[in-house]
């Protein structure tokens, strides 16, 4: 789950971790009071969207005075904004963050994310902040440093210093340095995160250390535990049938093609796109109705993927382990019935009562056509969908 960048700085002044005040609203009239309220002499104006890029998008702006704090606020609040990050995707602007302006005198980087290879919480930290990371790791990789947790010892103070005075702080900074980085340790365990990026952690006028950016991301599968994380979640920065598709405990994607999929379980979901490919077809969706479907969930499944208009052809690959076969195949008949599918269907059915799931679908009377295996389902739905093989 992702986190707008006020979300994130809320949790950051939580723990410790020291951030510009600000304050986000939703109309152009708070966005003045807001600053107003704040004080100084000049704001950042700063889109609320769930993606990065926003300033090469205009959506932050340097205001000096309350009229370009009001026109900043107009001419992004009520858009839709596109940014190099957000996957071709315009997300729609709801809020804006007024923040006070700082004074930067250096931008540094600092991430921490669940590192899989090592199995620990890592922390990625450069002196060259501002720009994306992996520009930084390509043209300059001694810039970058890694730091590895250990989860039984924690984030050791000497690790942070050793960090900071590779990457040229004073003496001061690295106690400063070392502050931010046991919070963001702390609030990583804490509420159950996968990622925290600050860019730029900011040596600001006066040689403090500040988050004048923060990205957050929380780990899904913890959400059962985390009501004030899920509180916080923004749908309208969300796919909205991928968001539907979660309320009825299905794994949904949307993708580009014309095929849509549905299958039983991750692994054979892949698999499944990977063979619509290799037959010259694209997939519309990744969709996993899990492992132990029944007819129900069959029937929500293809209420969502007949959401897409571009769907011109549903392949179905089931395999019955858990689940039997003759039950799927009623699910199917029942939710092609339901929902009034009138685009062709192939199902390609193995395992329990693999028989009996067929022979139901073949005398449904309904169109749809039955493959003997998943290369043959994935010619049939390509044929259907108009593309070729």
């Amino acid at each position: 789950m992702n986190f707008h960048e006020y979300q994130a700085k809320q949790l950051f002044a939580e723990f410790g971790i020291p951030v510009p005040a600000g304050t986000a609203v939703d109309s152009v009239e708070a966005a003045v009071e807001a600053a107003q309220a704040l004080g100084g002499e000049a704001w950042m104006v700063k889109a609320q969207i769930h993606a990065g890029g926003r300033g090469k998008a205009g959506g932050v702006k340097y205001c000096k005075n309350l009229d370009e704090v009001r026109s900043a606020a107009q001419g992004m609040l009520g858009t839709n904004m596109e940014t190099y990050q957000s996957g071709g995707v315009a997300l729609p602007v709801n809020l804006v963050l007024v923040a006070e302006a700082t004074d930067i005198v250096k931008e540094l980087y600092l991430s921490a994310l669940i590192d899989r290879s090592s199995k620990t919480i890592s922390f990625i930290v450069s002196a060259e902040g501002g720009v994306d990371i992996e520009q930084v790791a390509e043209e300059n990789p001694d810039a970058i440093h890694t730091v590895d947790v250990d989860y039984v010892q924690g984030l050791m103070p000497y690790q942070c210093r050793d960090i900071a005075f590779a990457m040229g702080l004073s003496a001061k900074q690295a106690g400063m340095l070392t502050r931010i980085m046991i919070g963001i340790y702390n609030l990583f365990i804490a509420k159950d995160l996968a990622l925290i990026e600050l860019n730029p952690l900011a040596i600001v006028k006066g040689g403090e250390l500040m988050a004048l950016d923060g990205k957050v991301n929380s780990d899904d599968n913890a959400n059962f535990r985390r009501p004030d994380l899920v509180a916080m979640r923004d749908e309208s920065q969300e796919d909205a049938t991928e968001v539907e598709a979660a309320r009825h405990e299905l794994n949904y994607v949307t993708m580009d093609g014309n095929i849509a999929c549905m299958v039983n379980g991750a692994g054979l979901a892949m698999a499944t796109m990977d063979v619509i490919k290799l037959n010259g077809g694209e997939p519309a969706n990744f969709l996993d109705v899990g492992g132990g479907t029944n007819a129900e969930r069959v029937k929500e499944a293809f209420k969502i993927i007949l959401a897409n208009p571009n769907v011109k052809a549903i392949l179905v690959n089931i395999f019955g382990g858990i689940v039997r076969n003759d039950l799927i195949a009623e699910g199917i008949i029942n939710a092609v019935k339901e929902v009034g599918c009138t685009i062709p269907v192939i199902a390609r059915l193995e395992g329990t009562n693999v028989e009996q799931g067929r022979k139901l679908l073949a005398e449904s009377g309904l169109a749809i056509e039955t493959a003997t295996d998943l290369n043959d389902a994935a010619r049939k739905a390509v044929a259907a969908a108009g593309q070729g093989a």
